[in-house]
């Protein structure tokens, strides 16, 4: 029930979702998941709730129509891909929500945006303004001008930044995965799920890392990281699979498990 509550006493969180949750099987965007959870998402700001998406997906939308640099690893091209992908990926959270009477944003960061207080303030208040005109944010990293130098490297950490920035109630972190295990259960059976998390370098020292996903930039690192970024600031934060059959509204209701930590 401890999912339920937070979701039921929470009136702003932040959802971000990795590549993997967004890309089908063939690698291209699931518009099947886009429109589902466009339905629940409209459901949700019925209700009151305020809602801000961090997504990935850039260079999966840009493969959608470009497979022909799929094989291509310069960074050149990687930020070119990104950039044409860039706005499929927004024409696709544009359509599903557009039925529901939701208009969206895009906002674009680097790690530089967050290190300058001018800028900080900046975001601040065009995030604020958006969502009280009732418009959904979505947020990505601007992968088609980052370098090492200024690269947030992974939207976990992106998405715990902005709900830090926005003073949000709750961080859900939606993967490919149901949650922390004790190791990785794509390779092990025995794998041990951890349905509450409040002490999380413990967690590193007991559990198994295992390898990133196919599609993502980060692992379970960059999601304990991203966790405990969040729960500094009183945030709580959920990791869930986003690819559960109408994961946001089964989350809520408490018939999908996944993983709580907790400051």
């Amino acid at each position: 029930m401890v999912i339920q509550d937070l979701f039921t006493a929470a009136r702003k969180i932040v959802f971000k979702f990795g590549s993997s949750t967004l890309a089908g099987e063939d690698g291209t965007m699931n518009t099947v998941f886009l429109n589902e959870f466009a339905g629940q998402t409209a459901d949700f700001i019925k209700q009151g709730k305020r809602v801000v998406i961090v997504s990935s997906g850039a260079q999966v939308a840009g493969l959608s129509i470009m497979d022909k640099w799929a094989r291509k690893k310069d960074i050149h091209y990687r930020q070119a891909l990104c950039a044409v992908g860039q706005v499929q990926l927004m024409e696709a959270w544009r359509k599903v929500f557009e039925p529901h009477g939701c208009h969206i944003a895009q906002i674009l960061l680097t790690q530089d945006d967050f290190n300058d207080p001018i800028r900080t303030l900046n975001m601040r208040n065009t995030l604020f303004t958006l969502i009280d005109e009732g418009i959904i944010p979505i947020i990505n990293e601007n992968d088609t001008v980052s370098v090492e130098e200024i690269k947030i490297g992974d939207n976990d950490t992106l998405a715990a930044q902005s709900a830090i920035l926005w003073s949000a109630d709750l961080l859900v972190l939606f993967s490919d995965i149901d949650g922390l295990y004790s190791k990785n259960p794509k390779e092990f059976p025995d794998a041990q799920p951890i349905e509450e998390v409040r002490d999380i370098d413990q967690v590193r020292k007991d559990i198994s890392m295992g390898a990133v996903s196919d599609f993502g930039t980060g692992g379970i690192a960059t999601k304990l990281d991203a966790a405990q970024r969040a729960s500094s600031y009183g945030i709580p934060t959920i990791l869930a699979h986003g690819g559960r059959p109408r994961c946001l509204e089964a989350l809520s209701a408490g018939r999908q498990k996944g993983t709580v930590f907790f400051s």
